[in-house]
């Protein structure tokens, strides 16, 4: 079995060129985590399947280390575009990767033959609380809420963008309480489905600093829709403008709300080596009740 590793600002991702129904779907999770492991397996945040459906679209399907299995991924789909260009699963620059949020537009940008960055329509971000969700009235938006969380409260945004975020502004993001506050807020009862969190830090009008706590994975170096609900967030509570520089631990990203209430992000994506597992290493990984399908 083939893989490439990829990461965007730090972010890294398995890719696997083929559809995930090789596995049988109660196994899949098991594959995600154990292949994810740093220690036993290839290592990353994620597992990410790329391929063409039977209409020749170009699919996502992406897991978390933990083998959950989140809707989108926005530093995972600059380097699915990337990887299917280089490997020829499409020819133009621009095309739709079907993901669980929905069709999304990534495009490539180009200095001559090399792919310098890619810029993704992420599409509108979800605000209504039901819809991201967040309990509380159907309809209405959870912006700038008080939430009780352990022994604090902080003020909470909710935002989706095709994953749940929730978004709390701090002074300074070198002191935020990621991995204390981080855990307890992705799984609070006010999100069912549990939830990404982001800490901000707003250094301009066009410029914030950002650290997530990534659901089911943990802290990353960078969340691309992480940085779209960032700057939504920001843009709904008046602290920027609608065109920021985000800063995240792994690097930078370019996010831009436009006119037509699309959200565009902009960043590298970067295949750091390739590599195949040997049978060994298949009979190591998928020991237990974990049997690899044959090809």
């Amino acid at each position: 079995m083939e893989f490439a590793k990829w990461q965007g600002l730090g972010n890294d991702f398995i890719l696997l060129d083929g559809r995930p129904e090789r596995w049988p779907p109660m196994q899949l999770a098991d594959l995600a985590s154990r292949i994810c492991d740093r220690h036993f397996g290839i290592g990353g945040d994620g597992l990410i399947f790329v391929f063409k459906d039977d209409r020749g679209v170009v699919n996502m399907r992406i897991f978390n280390a933990d083998g959950s299995e989140p809707e989108m991924c926005g530093n995972g789909i600059r380097c699915v575009a990337k990887y299917a260009y280089q490997r020829g699963l499409v020819s133009q620059t621009s095309f739709p990767v079907l993901t669980r949020a929905g069709v999304m537009l990534p495009k490539l940008i180009l200095d001559g033959d090399l792919v310098v960055a890619v810029r993704v329509d992420m599409g509108e971000p979800v605000l209504e609380r039901d819809l991201v969700p967040a309990l509380g009235i159907p309809g209405t938006r959870m912006i700038e809420e008080d939430v009780t969380v352990g022994a604090e409260r902080v003020t909470a945004t909710a935002v989706s963008m095709g994953n749940p975020h929730c978004l709390v502004f701090v002074p300074d993001v070198s002191q935020a309480p990621v991995c204390s506050l981080g855990p307890l807020l992705e799984r609070h009862e006010l999100f069912p489905n549990h939830t990404n969190v982001e800490f901000i830090e707003v250094r301009n009008d066009e410029e914030i600093a950002v650290r997530v706590w990534e659901r089911g994975v943990g802290e990353t170096l960078a969340c691309g829709t992480g940085a779209c609900a960032s700057v939504a967030g920001a843009v709904l509570t008046g602290r920027t403008g609608r065109r920021v520089r985000v800063n995240l631990p792994g690097g930078q990203l370019l996010i831009e709300w436009a006119d037509n209430n699309h959200l565009f992000m902009t960043g590298p994506a970067e295949e750091t080596f390739t590599g195949r597992l040997d049978a060994a290493f298949k009979e190591r990984i998928f020991a237990d009740n974990c049997q690899f399908a044959e090809e």
